[in-house]
């Protein structure tokens, strides 16, 4: 593919000279830090927040991300927000606020001034209201700047040989937790332990969508037909049961990013 966009980040990225680049282990993420790493060598900073919400596995993806390129790491530990225990629509706002404002304290420390985002081009197609937080914290989000899309970031990594080139998109577990339903550890503890087992059956695009006894499986078209004829859903429903679920449905309309944002009239219509 075209190099051009790549050009112009790491052109874009020299520009800033020191950079903190808030670092999930996810694939926008890791191609960001990977080209902030080639532009401006070790004045990079990785800052990743570990949080009850973030699935360990994640947290232990970056560690290792991070060692292979040999950049200095900072992992914050915060509890959840008060603001956000009700999972209110406003939440990524809210959490975006509480975790950047900490990411900028841990940069600032460091004699960074500036803290970047994973954001892209296809970010600004869904009900995103944590843009906003970024926007008032002053956080650049370079792959957005340059017109990078989501494509575009796992060719280029591809290219760049990074492991997370074709890695399935994540998001923190609140995302699969009903707006204006309390938070809790366990529920979020369930729902990791579910994802997690599910993907170990070899289906790689999955959410589990998490109504108090009623778990609701998203997964593609070609994993739900797999799922439904190879018995492998006798052995998601034994397990799931097994962690607290009394009803395992499986969703219809298929793995899709933001389902619940769909409830949010008339912000969906």
């Amino acid at each position: 593919m075209s190099n051009t966009k790549y050009k112009d980040l790491i052109k874009y990225l020299k520009e800033k000279q020191k950079i903190a680049v808030a670092f999930s282990g996810g694939v926008d993420s890791a191609f960001l830090l990977a080209a902030s790493k080639d532009a401006i060598g070790d004045k990079v900073l990785a800052i990743t927040v570990k949080t009850s919400y973030i699935p360990d596995v994640e947290i232990e993806d970056a560690k290792a991300f991070v060692n292979s390129l040999n950049i200095r790491h900072k992992i914050i530990n915060l509890p959840i927000p008060p603001e956000i225990i009700q999972n209110p629509p406003e939440r990524c706002y809210l959490c975006k606020t509480k975790i950047f404002t900490s990411i900028k304290e841990i940069a600032a420390a460091e004699g960074i001034s500036i803290v970047a985002d994973g954001s892209n081009k296809d970010d600004m197609s869904d009900y995103r209201p944590g843009m906003k937080a970024l926007r008032e914290l002053d956080v650049i989000s370079p792959l957005l700047e340059c017109g990078i899309t989501k494509q575009e970031i796992r060719e280029y990594s591809q290219d760049l040989n990074l492991p997370t080139w074709d890695k399935p998109a994540m998001a923190c577990l609140l995302t699969r937790i009903p707006y204006n339903t309390t938070i809790d550890i366990e529920s979020l503890k369930r729902i990791a332990h579910a994802e997690n087992y599910i993907r170990s059956e070899g289906l790689a695009h999955v959410r589990v969508r998490d109504h108090g006894n009623i778990a609701r499986i998203e997964t593609s078209p070609d994993e739900m037909r797999r799922l439904l004829l190879t018995g492998i859903h006798e052995k998601i429903v034994r397990n799931l049961k097994n962690i607290g679920y009394e009803f395992i449905t499986l969703d219809l309309e298929g793995y899709r990013t933001g389902s619940f944002n769909e409830t949010l009239h008339p912000m969906n219509q």
